[in-house]
């Protein structure tokens, strides 16, 4: 059974840096764009690649229901938010996000969704 609080919807957004600006853009990014939405979601999770010559990231909140995440997000929940300083660090500015509903969830996913 699924409680209320339980995540039902990922919802994704990816951005790639020059190598040589990663580092920095992966600080600006956990302290300006990351917590605020660690107070909003149910779980955030953050990933990097680093590739030749540029560095993807990928963030995945998780949400309870579209209803919550557009609490956060707005009416149109896949339009990108982009933090003051994201165009001077992106290679490309995103358009928009990924939004998933999660459709089950095998073994122990390590608490993620849970904040």
């Amino acid at each position: 059974m699924t409680s209320p609080s339980s995540p039902r919807i990922a919802r994704i957004w990816r951005g790639r840096t020059p190598s040589a600006k990663a580092d920095e853009y992966e600080r600006y990014n956990y302290e300006h764009g990351v917590r605020t939405l660690m107070a909003k979601a149910l779980g955030v999770q953050t990933f990097r690649e680093d590739r030749d010559g540029e560095t993807e990231f990928m963030t995945v909140s998780y949400w309870a229901s579209m209803e919550a995440m557009k609490s956060f997000a707005g009416e149109d929940p896949t339009r990108i938010h982009h933090l003051p300083r994201d165009a001077e660090f992106l290679i490309e500015l995103p358009t928009s996000v990924q939004i998933l509903r999660i459709a089950n969830t095998h073994g122990d996913t390590g608490g993620t969704a849970r904040g």
